[in-house]
């Protein structure tokens, strides 16, 4: 017996299996040649941030182009911060932007045959790789209290050393077996720490997806790898679960960079093959100048709920997370005029190493674009989805009026010049609402907003001859026409050109007849196209609102 398996025995009375026996019961997969195992290993400590929505979809897409496997793992075992019902919602949110898993956790269930994928279900697991390492000598049992580590960080900060606890700081390294044992028999408390052979004088190199070959001085820090409560820390668990889980390539933000030498050290003493990484860049926001990384208390786009609830079809933001994750995307969808990621494909190399800010205006831009390729009843489908949860006031028109909404949203829908003038689901109930009589009520009840430099005898008559004159069935430029006619009658010019030459025989041009009529019938200035909405509301209810804005001008 050597002197740690007493040690061992004592601590683990429960584990009977080694890490060969795990190995058997967890096999590498049986996947295709070059196929990628990628994972999203979140926290269920509170909503999904943008960050992890970017890692989310580049793993789930370089798992779906190779082939191979993309689940999530929750990662459970910081039970303070644990927030109830986070872990479901975090399932929800992805699954709004076709990023959910098909293996892994769930929401309330596992599916796969690498499970349990909630760490703190999987502490048999870790308690197994942990008895090796102390039969080995690379773990042991740590009694110093919070007190004794916060003096220590104390001292270190003031000789100005790297605070940890390694070297001479490591109190506990030393101690005996045969020791440990009976201050553990005792009752003493105690955590279990990873015994690093690492000198951080020296450096190690471990291989980038995106930065390439990476420099970085060793571990040599005595991690805690199973805390008091029985569960692990993220790094020793990382190291156990990505491999027994058999994930090819980790990718996380570029934050973690500087625990690899942890990790790679971890994965060589557990004899474990290394996976390949992958540290993406950080989504930053310039504050007073400066960048800094989004904050989960200080900005709301931090939170994924924050598009989601504003509105932003799932399609845009991954658009515009795809143009962060590859520069050349946006070119891609120019030549393309297509938005499906699935089309597009993607490379490690051409990925930023910087940080990139977040950029709003891009946003819209793709949000934009997005929408404008949405068929008519796609869209209506899916601002019905959205404005039940979020927009009761555009849920009840949509329902109450489907074929008039329907109508409403082709307008200059498709085709070469499509409407882009929805940024989002909240941008449509300001845009379209005039087409819904009480909503037309509410608008005009406080007056119409006709240009005051005509006289209101001009507008009454113009209306007048407008119901009386136009023909609905007209097409759009021979429909103009007849309005550039309706100018002409009442001394309009039938061009802003003919206008400008001879201003002063002109009430006005072709443009200001239009915009009254616009006015009378949408009670605004703007609106999606004229012909259209005249088409879409018909003649009885157009006859209805000139003769009410004739009655408000009298």
């Amino acid at each position: 017996m050597n002197k740690y398996e007493e040690l061992a025995n004592y601590i683990f009375p429960d584990v009977d299996e080694t890490i060969a026996d795990l190995e058997k019961k967890y096999p590498p997969r049986n996947l295709k040649e070059g196929a990628e195992v990628t994972r999203f290993a979140p926290s269920p400590t509170g909503f999904l941030h943008l960050g992890s929505l970017f890692t989310s979809l580049v793993a789930h897409k370089v798992a779906k182009d190779s082939g191979g496997v993309f689940y999530l793992r929750l990662e459970d075992t910081d039970t303070k911060r644990e927030i109830e019902g986070s872990g479901e919602e975090l399932v929800r949110q992805l699954e709004y932007f076709d990023v959910a898993p098909k293996e892994g956790y769930l929401g309330n269930h596992d599916v796969g045959s690498y499970g349990p994928y909630r760490q703190s279900e999987r502490a048999y697991i870790y308690r197994v790789c942990i008895k090796e390492l102390m039969l080995k000598g690379r773990a042991y049992p740590c009694f110093c209290s919070a007190q004794e580590l916060e003096e220590t960080r104390e001292i270190q900060e003031a000789n100005k050393e790297i605070p940890g606890y390694y070297g001479d700081y490591a109190i506990c390294r030393t101690i005996e077996p045969e020791e440990a044992l009976i201050r553990i028999k005792s009752g003493d408390p105690y955590v279990i720490r990873f015994r690093s052979m690492g000198n951080h004088n020296n450096k190690v190199v471990f291989h980038d997806e995106i930065r390439g070959d990476i420099s970085i001085a060793e571990n040599d820090m005595d991690i805690v790898i199973l805390k008091s409560d029985g569960l692990p820390t993220y790094h020793f668990a990382h190291a156990v679960d990505d491999h027994f889980m058999r994930t090819t390539t980790v990718i996380r933000g570029e934050e973690w960079i500087s625990s690899a030498p942890i990790h790679l050290e971890l994965f060589e003493t557990l004899g474990f093959k290394l996976p390949k990484y992958a540290h993406l860049p950080v989504i930053m926001k310039l504050d007073n100048g400066n960048k800094r990384k989004l904050s989960k208390r200080k900005d709301p786009e931090a939170s994924v709920s924050h598009f989601i609830e504003g509105g932003y079809p799932s399609e845009s933001l991954k658009a515009y997370l795809m143009s962060i994750a590859n520069s050349n995307f946006e070119e891609w969808t120019a030549e393309n005029k297509c938005y499906d990621l699935d089309k597009f494909i993607f490379s490690f190399d051409k990925m930023s190493l910087d940080g990139v800010l977040f950029d709003q205006d891009k946003l819209n831009f793709f949000s934009k674009e997005v929408i404008a390729l949405f068929s008519a009843e796609d869209l209506y489908a899916r601002l019905v989805k959205w404005s039940k949860q979020y927009d009761e006031v555009l849920y009840k028109h949509l329902i109450g009026n489907k074929e008039l909404s329907i109508k409403a949203l082709n307008i200059e829908r498709g085709g070469e010049k499509a409407r882009k003038d929805f940024t989002n689901y909240k941008d449509v109930y300001p845009i379209i609402g005039f087409f819904y009589n009480d909503r037309y009520a509410e608008i005009v009840k406080d007056g119409y907003p006709f240009n005051e430099k005509f006289d209101k005898k001009v507008i009454i008559d113009l209306l007048n001859d407008f119901s009386r004159s136009n023909d609905y069935t007209l097409a759009n430029d021979v429909w103009f026409n007849s309005v550039k006619e309706l100018g002409v009658r009442h001394n309009f010019a039938e061009s802003n050109k003919f206008y400008k030459q001879n201003p002063e025989q002109y009430l006005g041009h072709v443009g200001d007849v239009a915009e009254i009529i616009r006015v009378a019938i949408v009670g605004a200035k703007n609106s999606p196209n004229l012909h259209s909405v005249l088409q879409i509301l018909g003649k009885e209810e157009v006859d209805r609102r000139i003769k009410l804005a004739i009655e408000y001008l009298n």
